[in-house]
């Protein structure tokens, strides 16, 4: 009797040993992310007439005016389909195998030579009511060899586009047919095409550039998407993505494997209450910048009067749109970010933007905010930029330019050697730093030396 009784229990507590060791791992199971179709790249690249018949003669929607084939670039656009889970804001699985069809836009080097390896996928911005490329950085992207992939994943979009051309994207559709029509299925979507293009089946975005590294990038209220998508949905399923960026808007508050860059202007910071940075976490503050500035007005403006008929026009409280380059410190952290997931290698950390004991931004007598990553343009200034306004539609997020006015650019600038050299020298500062590719620090010199500050 002896013997099996104890064979029984020997057998039971070897049972109990397998289930305490299985249910960690199973507890933390992370689901795969389906696997999309890709096809394209999509006939009619070139602007002509959105509304033909034919799909070859129309163009896709936002195609950038900037000479990609100088530059060794191609633009090509391609249909992205599936199936979908949905998930709600709190991370709850409200929608299983919906099936969808979007689109993604891909500019890319033509030439497997000129890749850096790094493909920068953006979370479309809808804010304005159409898709919105708000983090291609034209110069950067093309100059530093990487390709950029636009996804348009939010239903406000995709409806814009199907209006916008019926030949050419009257099949999308990101809603299960009107079922989900608060964007539940975004954040599955956002994940298969980071699969598509990490480890391509088939037709691949990126033609026959291999990636080494996939980073997803979103600004504004597509940051907030993310945001979503990294605390509440990525702890549930498999990753796509080697690091994030979150540039003018929200960043997680969750700790993962995955490194999280946030980048902000002086209007998105708006309390001296700040997460710390951690190995895992970076948060810059760009003093005088704009969370819509100078740059990507003048940039669209051309792309909303061919697609949409006219660019807006705002008036608000005070002249609008700040000149202090926001993409520079952008386009930094994306090396950065490269860095960090390749290496381990964690940024530099970055002085935050100063306030009052009362809870104001902290100013010198120009008016400029103390504190923050200091461009020239903040540091030897010609003009007060700062990241407030006020005023109708957009216009608090579009910042201040003020120029100077003479007296106070003599008062300040003595000669135009001196002015030149005290840009140099906050440049040199921001590139030893880390804030500042020498390449937009050599743009800075050259407009410092066609200025007239200080002749």
């Amino acid at each position: 009797m002896t013997r099996p009784w104890r064979r029984a229990v020997l057998v039971a507590a070897g049972l109990v040993a397998s289930l305490l060791t299985a249910a960690p791992a199973q507890a933390g199971a992370r689901e795969p992310i389906s696997r999309p179709t890709v096809r394209g790249p999509i006939p009619g690249s070139v602007p002509g007439d959105r509304l033909a018949a034919d799909l070859a003669d129309t163009y896709p929607f936002f195609s950038t005016p900037f000479d990609l084939a100088r530059h060794g670039y191609v633009e090509q656009e391609f249909y992205l389909s599936g199936v979908a889970d949905g998930w709600d804001t709190t991370g709850n699985r409200v929608a299983t195998d919906v099936p969808y069809q979007t689109r993604l836009v891909v500019r890319r080097p033509a030439n497997a030579q000129k890749f850096n390896g790094t493909v920068l996928v953006e979370w479309q911005n809808v804010t304005a009511g159409y898709d919105l490329d708000a983090l291609w950085n034209a110069e950067a992207t093309t100059r530093d060899g990487y390709a950029w992939v636009g996804v348009s994943a939010q239903r406000v979009g995709v409806d814009q586009l199907r209006g916008w051309s019926p030949t050419r994207y009257g099949a999308l559709d990101v809603t299960g047919g009107r079922q989900f029509v608060t964007d539940e299925l975004s954040y599955d979507i956002f994940a298969q095409a980071g699969k598509a293009i990490a480890d391509p089946r088939g037709v691949s975005p990126l033609g026959r550039l291999k990636a080494t590294t996939v980073l997803a990038i979103g600004a504004s209220q597509s940051a907030s998407r993310m945001t979503v998508y990294y605390d509440r949905v990525l702890p549930q399923v498999q990753p796509v993505y080697a690091g994030y960026g979150f540039i003018v808007g929200s960043a997680p508050t969750r700790v993962g494997a995955e490194p999280v860059f946030q980048v902000l202007s002086e209007t998105d910071v708006r309390t001296p209450v700040r997460p710390a940075d951690t190995d895992l976490f970076r948060r810059w503050e760009v003093a005088g910048g704009a969370h819509s500035g100078y740059n990507g007005q003048v940039y669209r403006a051309p792309i909303q009067e061919r697609d949409l008929g006219g660019a807006p026009v705002y008036t608000c409280a005070q002249p609008p749109f700040s000149r202090v380059p926001v993409q520079h410190v952008t386009a930094a952290a994306y090396a950065h970010l490269v860095r960090w997931v390749r290496r381990g290698t964690p940024p530099p950390t970055a002085p935050p933007i100063v306030f009052n004991p009362d809870g104001t931004k902290a100013r010198d007598a120009l008016g400029l905010v103390r504190g923050g990553i200091r461009l020239s343009q903040v540091d030897v200034p010609t003009a007060l930029n700062t990241g407030d306004n006020a005023g109708e539609s957009f216009c608090l997020l579009f910042g201040t330019y003020q120029p100077f006015d003479e007296a106070t650019l003599d008062g300040l600038y003595r000669t135009h050697v001196g002015y030149v050299a005290r840009v140099v020298a906050t440049d040199v500062h921001n590139v030893v730093a880390g804030y500042l590719q020498p390449a937009d620090a050599a743009d800075n010199l050259r407009a410092a030396l066609r200025s007239d500050v200080g002749r």
